[in-house]
């Protein structure tokens, strides 16, 4: 059967997360329903990373199993086409090897979330960033960021229902970059890493939050860190703000 990746774009405000689930709208579910459309019995599709409830993707990728040998354009059409009026999108397809796999052959993913300094309600960005009503101190949140690069146990910013075997994670990189406009002034904390644990970048974020906002000194995230007890964490940030940008392979696939 020819094996397809694809890269996916969603909103993730109409659905329960990426997981297809039986009485709840997915991601995963939109899409397959999607590729039932062109071919019967199509085999469950994998994806690189499980995003939740609210979370949004400009990246993620997953691949699929085709009867077919369809032309890597066509595919993407198709599924397009019956993928309305679902906010999803297959930005890409590329056909690959019967062993590529689009959760085990990644080599690393991303993820961006936005905070939105503000004290009126969101509008056009309702349901895709985090608003805070209060200033945030930029630098002193790079600085307890600081502490989180590397090789760590990161217990303290894992979920209790995270399935990881392990919540030992290397943590390649954290940018913290603030823009003004005329909405508010707008935080973005890229982070960078092989693999994520459930609920590890908007409990990142929630704690870096707190230091940003003077509740916490940056010192205190390495206290949290080393605890390596999940009620060390600050509050988990909600889910609006979150994005998978790219997945990356060896070679890249897109």
């Amino acid at each position: 059967m020819p094996r397809y990746a694809l890269r996916i774009e969603y909103d993730g405000q109409p659905f329960a997360g990426w997981q297809r689930q039986a009485d709840h709208p997915s991601v995963q579910g939109a899409i397959e329903k999607a590729l039932s459309r062109l071919e019967d019995g199509v085999p469950s599709i994998a994806a690189a990373g499980r995003t939740d409830a609210g979370v949004h993707a400009l990246g993620q990728v997953a691949h699929c199993d085709m009867q077919q040998d369809w032309d890597p354009f066509r595919l993407s059409e198709a599924l397009n086409y019956h993928l309305k009026p679902d906010p999803v999108a297959v930005t890409g397809c590329v056909r690959v090897g019967d062993d590529w796999h689009a959760r085990f052959s990644a080599i690393e993913r991303r993820y961006l979330y936005r905070i939105v300094l503000r004290r009126a309600p969101l509008v056009h960005d309702r349901g895709q960033a985090w608003r805070v009503q209060r200033a945030l101190d930029v630098e002193a949140m790079r600085e307890g960021a600081a502490h989180l690069i590397g090789l760590h146990d990161f217990t303290t910013f894992r979920s209790t229902m995270c399935q990881a075997k392990s919540p030992v994670k290397t943590m390649d990189e954290i940018i913290l970059d603030a823009s003004n406009y005329s909405s508010g002034t707008e935080i973005r904390v890229s982070l960078r890493a092989r693999s994520f644990l459930h609920n590890q970048v908007r409990s990142i974020v929630g704690t870096l939050e707190r230091v940003g906002s003077g509740a916490w000194e940056p010192l205190d995230v390495k206290k949290a860190l080393e605890a390596r007890d999940r009620a060390a964490c600050g509050p988990v940030a909600p889910p609006d703000g979150l994005y998978l940008t790219g997945v990356s392979y060896d070679p890249q696939v897109f």
